[in-house]
């Protein structure tokens, strides 16, 4: 037919992903997606092969949270498809847009023991904000925009696109103007919506007469972009803000009104909550960690609570105002409902606010024979003091799950409002580091990009070593190397005493020399002195650098806290 496209199916979904301005696209192909990468090959998409899907998904994923845009990622029939389920939970609970296209089984042989072949829809449709399966290749480029709009709006999260491999393979003569045309829906939020007038006014009479408010901030703030916008709010009502670990950033850790981490772990914010009589919550789901298992906030504080999803109010606590929309909108409607009386808030919360700043450099004055600990094996603490010093105000930390999210959490500090720090808090599973780093480094190029990484977590990922070289990434991985399950041996350590250990030590692997085998550079650190060149060095490296840290082996010193001798047990 004259001016038609007659195009294959895996041509159709290239072109739809051109159309988005997709990619990059983490990958590893197989027969059923074979006619998707000649076209992307052809098109100029950028496509990336990974290792191993979990660390194609984990770094679409790290690519999203740094920059706003739709993750893509590919895997082909059965192994390849649940391969992605832990990222895609990690999406999922995450909030994080991302497109995931699977091949699947040829529907004229699907259910007579084709090879690899499985229940793959079944399995993947609870990891993920919707599966939608195309059956007709003519419906490649509707059902491609559907899975683009379901990302990016309300709370974002993953799709998958499941493709059977004739619909892939087979040809149908499109429309071109159905490969034409702008979308609201290449990023989050792709959509906003205001809360209610009525409910903002009541929340903005709350706030006015509060005499302890605090503001609780989570990985909405990101989502919605309000980070600046959130940070000259608190910054003109002199209200101190206090952030999730996926909050991080929400305003910067260096502002006087920064309150750190709260939660299970935290410097100063548990004590700030405790003490408040009004409590803004943002773009903040109230989980276990953020909350200490349930224990914070305490009952009586006033609560407003702000997010996108309608679902997340009341799970955990009963707010008293609540307002549905967009966190950037909200606290701008909440900042104009404020306007005239401001000032006069800013001046009566000030003194308030001032001693939020003595309380935070008394905190450091408390800790700081931990933060700048001469010990070997060499503290954490010390660690992460060394990374603030070295890591620029445009950096990034990326950090794997576990203890090494924790430490980050509590200790890493943001200098500027937005996320510069991403962890894999969704769904908290180890071997993220390096994979997410690689998301992030292709996500802000030329910005410097770090990554905190146990030994455990980083042994899982060291195939994506070879990814990060094959292209030529700048990063410096973090190996947080204590010989163990360092997480788990501790949580043993202070459950069951000292000695009852049980399959949490590791073999102690040198990943220096590792890295110098994959072609990348490595370097091996087990004295404090050498933290700071090491570092040094590693940023102003081209290619990838393994940093092995040789950490503590104390059990009782490994989880955050500081000091985590004095500490109580999990709850």
């Amino acid at each position: 037919m004259t001016g038609r496209l007659d195009i294959s199916g895996g041509e159709a979904i290239a072109r739809m992903l051109r159309v988005f301005d997709g990619g990059p696209i983490f990958g590893i192909g197989g027969f059923q997606l074979l006619p998707f990468y000649d076209a992307a090959r052809r098109l100029g998409l950028e496509h990336h092969l990974v290792t191993d899907e979990r660390g194609g998904v984990f770094a679409a994923d790290a690519y999203a949270k740094a920059s706003g845009r739709v993750g893509l990622v590919d895997a082909t029939l059965g192994p390849g498809a649940t391969n992605l389920i832990t990222g895609l939970v990690e999406a999922l609970n995450a909030g994080t847009p991302l497109v995931a296209l699977v091949g699947d089984a040829h529907r004229d042989h699907a259910g007579k023991n084709m090879t690899q072949e499985g229940r793959q829809v079944d399995i993947l449709r609870p990891a993920c904000k919707e599966l939608i399966r195309i059956e007709t290749t003519a419906r490649i480029p509707e059902l491609v925009r559907r899975a683009f709009a379901v990302a990016t709006t309300g709370r974002p999260g993953p799709v998958v696109l499941d493709v059977p491999e004739d619909v892939v393979h087979g040809r149908h003569a499109f429309d071109p103007a159905e490969f034409t045309g702008p979308s609201a829906n290449r990023a989050v939020p792709a959509l906003r919506a205001r809360p209610d007038g009525a409910a903002v006014r009541q929340a903005a009479e709350l706030l006015a007469t509060a005499r302890r408010p605090v503001i609780l901030a989570g990985g909405g703030v990101h989502l919605s972009g309000a980070a600046d916008t959130l940070t000259d709010f608190a910054r003109s009502l002199s209200i101190p803000v206090a952030h999730t670990l996926t909050g991080k950033g929400a305003i910067p850790c260096t502002d006087p009104l920064n309150a750190g981490l709260f939660g299970r772990y935290d410097r100063i914010a548990n004590v700030l909550i405790d003490e408040a009589d009004l409590l803004l919550v943002i773009g903040c789901k109230l989980g276990e960690i953020a909350t200490k298992r349930y224990m914070v906030p305490r009952p009586g504080a006033a609560i407003i609570q702000l997010d996108v999803v309608a679902e997340e109010f009341g799970r955990t606590v009963e707010p008293d105002v609540l307002l549905w929309g967009d966190a950037l909108l909200g606290i701008q409607d909440l900042r104009a409902e404020l306007d005239s009386e401001a000032a006069a808030i800013g001046s009566r919360l000030a003194s308030r606010a001032a001693d939020v700043a003595r309380r935070m450099t008394a905190w450091r004055e408390s800790v700081a024979d931990r933060l700048y600990s001469d010990e070997t094996p060499i503290s954490v603490a010390r660690l992460m003091t060394e990374i603030n010093t070295a890591l620029p105000a445009d950096g990034y930390l990326v950090t794997d799950a576990g203890f090494a999210t924790h430490w980050g959490g509590l200790l890493f500090d943001s200098r500027r409002p937005g996320r510069s720090f991403v962890p894999d808090r969704g769904f908290a599973s180890i071997g993220y580091g390096v994979s997410g780093a690689i998301g992030v480094a292709l996500a802000a190029p030329g910005r410097p990009v770090m990554s905190l990484t146990g030994d455990g977590g980083f042994a899982m990922a060291l195939g994506e070593l070879e990814t990060a070289h094959r292209l030529g990434l700048t990063l410096t991985l973090i190996v947080v190397n204590n010989a163990a399950s360092g997480y788990v041996k501790a949580l043993q350590h202070l459950i069951y005493g000292t000695d009852a250990y049980h399959a949490s030590d590791l073999t102690d692997i040198n990943f220096a020399n590792v890295a110098r085998s994959l072609g990348c550079h490595g370097i091996r650190v087990d004295q404090p002195p050498e933290l700071a060149p090491a570092l040094k060095l590693a940023l102003s490296t081209p290619g990838p650098t393994v940093l092995d840290v040789v950490v503590t082996r104390d059990p009782a010193a490994m989880l955050p806290g500081v000091d985590s001798r004095a500490r109580p047990a999990t709850g």
